[in-house]
């Protein structure tokens, strides 16, 4: 069995392969190609936090995987991940394991390679201001993935901490050159923003519709059991995209309270939402005008997992990285 650390998972990925990778995964998603049975997690209560497993095996990909993942959000102020995780890969003809690979990494990048593969769909070609919602490793992640897909030239931070959105914010310009600011609150941060990544632990929406320029693509990253990202009124009013509707309806662990309580309480149906493999085989319509609000509403979902360990294993075994371990 292979063993990469996440150093190497880091040396190994390539963002914009990655991009590609997951939209070949989203398609195989949508036309029912691949399997993906629902995430189940196990909560630890007293720390608010949860361990979730996630399988799925992608016949275009040629991948089958599984992944553990644990979110405790307290982690936020420590030197540990609020998330942590690790994928195992099996020969998709035998069911062997033949590779071990750190998870924690690479769960950050595909999350926010989905959200550009959905900006790179959904968002006006003409784009170019971004605000970032949140100051932690997604927000980072997101900065980093959203420019390679439309031309950004300015970057706005906020957080729940304005000197972490600062510190973020000179970071990320000094790394891509491009101009960026910390904003005083979310509200300043979309006001005429194009695309708005959102990717807090929320307890009260961080996402309002009347803070929201016409024409602007939201991606939606965060969950929380205590509360949701996104205001109903923006969940109600946008045009609404997924990975899976079923995984994206439905409560935690699977989904988030997001699109979960909208359906639930009837203020959407289940079938007004879009998922981005039917965007991406072209059996649905993505935007419609200049001035529709587009949202994307991610949960997370195995196949991106698939995804992003294929383009590591076959990267390893071609420049020989990794070390080979008998279990």
């Amino acid at each position: 069995m292979l063993f990469l650390s996440q150093s190497e998972v880091k040396q190994l990925l390539d963002l914009d392969e990655l991009v590609d990778s997951i939209a070949i995964a989203m398609s195989d998603l949508s036309s029912g190609k691949a399997s993906m049975p629902p995430r189940i997690g196990a909560l630890v209560k007293e720390q608010g936090g949860l361990l979730g497993a996630m399988p799925a095996f992608s016949p275009s990909l040629g991948m089958l995987t599984t992944k553990l993942v644990s979110l405790f959000p307290r982690n936020a102020d420590t030197d540990t991940p609020t998330h942590q995780a690790v994928i195992v890969a099996f020969d998709p003809s035998n069911g062997k394991p033949i590779a071990v690979m750190d998870g924690t990494y690479m769960t950050a990048v595909r999350t926010a390679a989905a959200s550009a593969l959905s900006t790179r769909l959904l968002a006006r070609e003409d784009a170019s201001v971004l605000a970032i919602l949140g100051t932690g490793v997604q927000a980072a992640a997101h900065a980093r993935a959203i420019p390679r897909v439309r031309n950004i030239t300015e970057i706005r931070f906020a957080g729940r901490n304005l000197s972490k959105a600062e510190a973020l914010a000179s970071q990320i310009g000094i790394e891509l050159g491009i101009q960026t600011r910390a904003s005083g609150s979310f509200e300043e941060a979309q006001g005429g923003a194009e695309i708005v990544c959102a990717t807090t632990h929320p307890l009260a929406p961080v996402v309002r519709w009347e803070w929201l320029s016409p024409g602007t693509h939201v991606t939606s990253v965060g969950m929380s059991t205590e509360g949701c990202e996104v205001d109903a009124e923006t969940v109600t009013r946008a045009n609404v995209f997924v990975e899976q509707r079923s995984a994206a309806t439905s409560s935690m662990p699977t989904g988030s309270n997001d699109l979960f309580l909208p359906v639930r309480d009837g203020l959407i149906k289940f079938e007004s939402l879009t998922e981005i493999g039917e965007l991406v085989s072209g059996l649905k319509p993505g935007r419609r005008s200049d001035s529709e609000i587009t949202l994307y509403k991610s949960v997370g979902v195995a196949v991106q997992d698939a995804a992003a360990a294929k383009l590591v294993l076959e990267q390893a075994v071609r420049t020989g990285v990794g070390t080979r371990i008998n279990l």
